[in-house]
């Protein structure tokens, strides 16, 4: 076994891991160490060929690949280790049993950030019945047969769930020359963002059915059609409003789940709401001297907001054991209108930067209020609030907040 002696190692080599691996060399700590599975680094960035990335952090808009090079030139030019084709087997505590064609490494850390990002949701979680012939892809897969691998995945496309990655893939298979016939949403609201829904559908003219699904696929050897239905307010198909469309690709753009079998399997608490693991302000998990940031706490927008986060992330684990720890710790709560909240815990005054998504579309305005037990602690008009777009508020922590048991964060109408 080959033993490794760091200060942090961080495990995902995607945008989080990069940006946190070069936060903590800037923040002191001496020996950072990388891990990823793939031979190359950036995670998910290289097959994103579109712009958009690093307009609010750089001020340009960038290509996923420009993007993902930006942050490793970072972190190496800072002196990050990076060892790529290395699978991380498991963790306890602070150290990590890792595999790469060396052989069995330990790397024993003074602290660990984590960083593996997500996977898309499949036909099988949404149990869309019927046969199963090729040409049905989840919109990431078919992302990098097109930009990757220069292979053409059909030329009649329907896509289920208006995600980003699915609604970005309308556009892409629309200039490729394919015939997309619409995306269909069961929501009665795109989950994608609202800009993606205007520059990717609107301006080339692709329908966007909402409160429909798909509720049987067509076809032996290759896909032949698709029965989508209409559905009601508690989003079950609803019988006579069955119709028939003819096509040979389906994808499906879901949503995508924080990737946790890692954290999951080390014995770290996972909030059921976000699919990432329980966090304090530090983006500190319930194992001591473990971190989490990116995709993998929870999904996000933009890689602008998952880099803030991941810088955070970076920083406090290489300070890691230079602070004094939690005298008292309070629980953060999702209320009205609120689907999750993050940090789940708080445990030290000061700023904290507090992230959230509403449960439904409240267009018309409303007020976001943070409350103890005893007192309403924070207060913010907003103009509107979609699911599909996350909020984040900066909150004063007092000592004496610290003293209630728990906050809860609501969305009301004004």
């Amino acid at each position: 076994m080959i033993r490794h002696r760091v200060d942090v190692a961080v495990i995902g080599g995607g945008p989080a891991g990069l940006i946190a691996a070069a936060a903590a060399k800037e923040n002191g700590a001496e020996r950072v160490y990388l891990l990823d599975r793939n031979h190359w680094l950036g995670g998910i960035l290289p097959q994103c060929i579109h712009d958009g990335f690093g307009v609010g952090e750089m001020g340009e808009s960038l290509t996923g690949p420009e993007y993902a090079e930006i942050c490793l030139e970072r972190a190496e030019k800072l002196g990050v280790t990076i060892m790529n084709e290395t699978m991380a087997l498991n963790l306890e505590g602070t150290s990590i049993t890792a595999v790469n064609r060396e052989g069995v490494h330990r790397i024993e850390a003074k602290s660990v950030v984590v960083a593996t990002g997500c996977r898309e949701k499949t036909r099988w979680i949404a149990m869309i019945p019927g046969t199963r012939p090729s040409g049905v892809y989840t919109a990431g897969v078919a992302q990098a047969f097109i930009n990757l691998y220069n292979r053409m995945i059909g030329k009649k496309v329907v896509i289920l769930g208006s995600g980003n990655v699915g609604l970005i893939m309308a556009r892409r298979l629309k200039l490729e020359g394919a015939e997309v016939i619409g995306v269909v949403e069961i929501l009665p609201y795109a989950t994608g963002l609202p800009r993606n829904v205007v520059q990717c559908l609107e301006d080339y003219n692709i329908p966007l059915l909402l409160s429909h699904t798909v509720t049987e696929i067509h076809g032996q050897e290759r896909l032949e059609g698709l029965t989508i239905s209409q559905v009601d307010e508690h989003l079950k198909p609803i019988k006579g409003t069955e119709r028939y469309i003819e096509c040979d690709t389906l994808l499906l753009s879901l949503g995508l789940l924080p990737e946790n079998e890692f954290l999951k399997s080390a014995g770290a608490l996972l909030d059921p709401r976000t699919g990432g693991p329980v966090v304090n302000q530090d983006l500190e998990t319930s194992l001591p001297g473990v971190f989490s940031c990116g995709n993998s706490l929870h999904v996000h927008d933009s890689v602008d907001m998952l880099a803030e986060e991941a810088r955070l992330a970076g920083k406090n684990a290489a300070l890691y054991g230079m602070r004094k720890g939690p005298l008292k710790v309070i629980e953060v709560l999702p209320g009205q209108n609120v689907s999750y909240v993050l940090p789940q815990r708080i445990d030290r005054s000061g700023k904290v930067v507090i992230s959230l998504r509403a449960r439904t579309t409240m267009k018309e305005g409303a007020l976001l209020s943070v409350s103890d037990e005893r007192k309403e602690i924070f207060r913010k008009k907003l103009r509107s609030a979609i699911p599909s777009t996350m909020i984040r508020i900066r909150v004063d922590i007092t000592e004496d907040v610290l003293n209630g048991e728990k906050l809860e964060v609501d969305i009301s109408e004004r």
